[in-house]
């Protein structure tokens, strides 16, 4: 039960997007331009960034919805899955594992990045725009977290819901507000 009054049936962040929107708008541009805007890390592996730092977190609406929408990018949610479970054994690039460890350490406290991390990222070719991309996606997603579960958002265990919710975010990204309700009014038209 949510903290404070949002609207009903909106489930995570679009909940507070919706109870305040002059806000939702830098937050959405942050997310669209870390996630789907071009960049030399596809959008599948930031994707899988804003999920790893989800699940640590342990935000079922973040994680579910970014893991949704890396599955739609990467074709599967093998990918998705290995992340959670070990970062080492996942099915990923070194490159990624070593932006993913940093991640991990953003997530607990920007301090624990330590210069072996990064020269370790760099070792495996990572520039330093996707340095910088990594770290600022495990923070922004870490306030998104902490956002959508400090207000006590409904946060529904649906998994048909998160999947059609990220392949759309896969495919338009997040500058259009309602895509989150957009995805709910769909499956409850479904359903009628």
């Amino acid at each position: 039960m949510p903290h404070i009054a949002l609207p009903e049936g909106i489930p995570g962040i679009a909940a507070g997007f919706a109870y305040r929107p002059e806000t939702s708008k830098p937050m959405r541009e942050l997310a669209h331009i870390l996630l789907h805007e071009p960049g030399t890390l596809t959008p599948g592996e930031r994707e899988l960034i804003a999920t790893y730092v989800s699940s640590r977190n342990r935000t079922h609406f973040c994680a579910s919805s970014h893991g949704a929408a890396a599955a739609s990018h990467l074709g599967g949610f093998e990918a998705v899955e290995a992340i959670k479970a070990d970062v080492e054994t996942a099915p990923v690039s070194a490159k990624l594992k070593t932006l993913l460890h940093i991640a991990g350490k953003v997530q607990q406290d920007g301090k624990l990045v330590t210069p072996a991390d990064i020269e370790a990222a760099r070792k495996e070719g990572a520039t330093d725009l996707e340095i910088h991309d990594t770290v600022l996606i495990a923070a922004a997603f870490s306030m998104y977290n902490r956002y959508v579960d400090g207000l006590g958002t409904w946060q529904p265990e649906e998994q048909s819901m998160y999947t059609q919710m990220g392949k759309r975010l896969a495919e338009v990204g997040y500058r259009n507000p309602g895509l989150e309700a957009g995805a709910l009014k769909e499956r409850e038209t479904a359903n009628v």
